[in-house]
């Protein structure tokens, strides 16, 4: 492999927000053609749901709660939002 196939691209460059859930309309499966990583305050989640670095939130499951349509139970955490591409 050669190093220009491991350096992201200008174009690859990580959308300010997305979201994991397919109906929501921040959601882009390209981005999720590649491993994803988020950090939190400098601390690394792996159990982010949907994430906006300007507004520096990220949402996460709260346990194993759903709403009344199925879906996980969410919570909004606040800090410095940072994402990469593992």
């Amino acid at each position: 492999m050669s190093e220009e196939q491991n350096q992201p691209s200008a174009a690859a460059a990580m959308p300010d927000r997305l979201s994991i859930d397919p109906r929501s309309p921040f959601h882009d499966a390209a981005v999720f053609e590649r491993d994803v990583g988020i950090r939190l305050n400098g601390k690394e989640r792996f159990d982010v749901s949907e994430y906006c670095i300007s507004e520096g939130w990220i949402k996460v499951p709260v346990g194993r709660k759903v709403d009344r349509k199925g879906q996980p139970l969410l919570i909004k955490l606040t800090g410095t939002v940072e994402a990469f591409y593992k």
